[in-house]
């Protein structure tokens, strides 16, 4: 059976939100919202699993609507999970690593980024979330103009990847894994609290019940937040690199 045979309740399409349902740190675009909401909610069920917290989602995807727009929406990875406008589960980074690792951690990071040097440094380097940490070398609040540099910059000098490196080696005892996601920051959360942690959700309430479940995200390659996900043998993987390509996708699986 096809995609576009299937009925609504049997089929789930999770997707990414930045880079894949708008461009990167942007706003979705409206045509791409009247496509999505009129042509592909009314066929599938249909969930959003970001890495960033949902103030973030509400941002880049105009407000809270989506809490009822969208069947499921799954902030930090899926380790808060919504349903109908309402939390339902959450996981917490505190209780599972506790204060004291947390904190040698912190201080390692902060000591790290007062040592590197980079063209140039915000604010706000490291991001505590529910499940896991945003480490960001230049500061999440800087400038489009200064993201946009700094992913340039670092996609020449590899200054997220080096610094991964240097923290798997000062961390080995400690059970974290590393995921870069976006442009300027990466995040840090206990192993399998990565994206396919929403599945463990979906699995315990809802059993069988999608005979298709399909994942789109733009960062698939291994390291990037959208990898654990789109590999799993429980997904239909789509890499995109932006919303023209998840329409194209959409419309194709579909029949739209």
């Amino acid at each position: 059976m096809t995609s576009s045979k299937l009925k609504r309740d049997e089929i789930l399409l999770l997707f990414d939100v930045d880079g894949t349902l708008t461009f990167p740190r942007s706003v979705v675009q409206p045509e791409f919202e009247e496509f999505f909401y009129s042509k592909v909610k009314p066929r599938a069920t249909i969930g959003i699993v970001g890495g960033s917290d949902l103030e973030k989602m509400f941002e880049q995807l105009n407000g809270k609507k989506i809490l009822n727009e969208f069947d499921f929406v799954f902030p930090e990875n899926g380790l808060v999970q919504i349903e109908r406008a309402q939390e339902v589960g959450k996981q917490n980074i505190i209780k599972h690593l506790g204060e004291s690792t947390l904190k040698r951690f912190i201080n390692f990071v902060l000591r790290y980024l007062s040592e590197l040097d980079i063209p140039i440094k915000r604010g706000t380097f490291i991001e505590f979330r529910n499940g896991m940490m945003n480490v960001c070398p230049i500061g999440r609040q800087c400038s489009r103009e200064e993201r946009n540099m700094f992913a340039a910059y670092d996609q020449e000098h590899k200054v997220r990847e080096q610094m991964i490196a240097t923290l798997k080696k000062e961390f080995a005892d400690i059970d974290l894994t590393y995921s870069i996601g976006g442009q300027i920051s990466f995040d840090v959360f206990p192993h399998g609290w990565d994206k396919t942690y929403c599945l463990r959700h979906i699995e315990a309430n809802y059993k069988n019940k999608y005979k298709e479940i399909h994942f789109f995200g733009d960062k698939t390659e291994q390291g990037g937040n959208d990898f654990e996900i789109y590999t799993d043998p429980r997904v239909i993987g789509h890499k995109v690199t932006s919303p023209h390509d998840t329409k194209d996708i959409l419309t194709e699986i579909l029949e739209l």
